[in-house]
């Protein structure tokens, strides 16, 4: 059966593929075709624990291949629903072309946002472009080292796995699984250490071709099921009331790092954080999402 090519349909992200900027949709694989949880390797190899010393940390739960070995896809935890987790996934986009925009000041970055994070002790996990960590690798070895986030794989160049996406390049099929370690590459060049092997589709773009072309990366796709609706969004208030108006137990968020492309992102935060907390929310990363479900 081919899937589709999957496009956002969501305020505030049409014009997404201008600074690849992700965005959302139905990412829903075929009836009868969604894998189930299970545990895989890292993309690095796991540490051992020395005779005596505390055990080594568990690998993060992947999903096992679809069908014909495709590329698992998740979306939202569904099992044990009534618990009141939500995960906030934010995308540090950057294209492998956009390095001379960064030299003239545009920033791709946005350090307040990961501040603001920390302050309000909020977990998270970071869908980075190899681009981004080769640009910033101070900030992508600190993020990869503070135990309240996890860095994940949003491609090395932020160009589209699958057409039409918002006018994005789009890598060749055969490139694909090359373009993903290149992308871990740069994250273990840039020293991060909580790497783990979820990958997210630039544009939130994939078809049939695209998760098998993935499978000897051995990672699982993550997408969403709540667009947050910041890529160019000027009033942090709508962006808030979209994540609200949208969350439910069990959700995956999809907002963004890039101040440049999402600069209402970080005020849209405090806001969000202290009203779901207030609904009985707890802040989860994708991992123990997963893990969870």
């Amino acid at each position: 059966m081919t899937i589709s090519v999957r496009k956002v349909a969501a305020l505030g992200l049409l014009g997404a593929a201008l600074v690849g900027c992700g965005g959302g949709g139905d990412t829903t694989p075929p009836a009868g075709s969604r894998p189930s949880p299970t545990t895989a390797a890292r993309p690095a190899a796991q540490p051992t624990a020395a005779p005596g010393a505390e055990p080594a940390p568990a690998a993060p739960p992947t999903m096992a291949a679809g069908p014909q070995g495709r590329t698992p896809v998740y979306e939202r935890r569904t099992g044990r629903s009534a618990e009141k987790v939500v995960a906030l996934t934010f995308d540090a986009d950057m294209t492998a072309d956009q390095g001379p925009r960064a030299a003239r000041g545009e920033r791709f970055d946005n350090p307040g946002l990961i501040a603001t994070l920390r302050r309000l002790k909020v977990d998270a996990t970071i869908f980075m472009t190899g681009r981004w960590a080769e640009e910033y690798p101070d900030q992508a070895r600190s993020i990869g080292g503070d135990p309240r986030f996890e860095i994940a794989n949003h491609s090395y160049s932020h160009y589209a796995f699958a057409e039409p996406c918002y006018g994005l390049p789009k890598v060749s099929v055969p490139d694909m699984a090359a373009d993903v370690r290149r992308a871990f590459d740069s994250f273990r060049d840039a020293g991060a250490v909580n790497v783990v092997p979820y990958f997210r589709f630039p544009g939130g773009c994939y078809d049939d071709a695209a998760l098998h072309a993935l499978a000897p990366a051995r990672v699982t796709a993550v997408q969403w099921d709540v667009v947050g609706g910041d890529a160019f969004a000027k009033d942090p208030d709508a962006v808030a009331e979209q994540v609200l108006s949208g969350v439910r137990p069990g959700s995956v968020v999809v907002l963004h790092c890039t101040r440049s492309a999402a600069p209402a992102t970080e005020r849209a935060i405090r806001r969000v954080v202290p009203e779901l907390r207030a609904r009985g929310y707890r802040f989860v990363k994708v991992s123990e999402l997963m893990r969870a479900g």
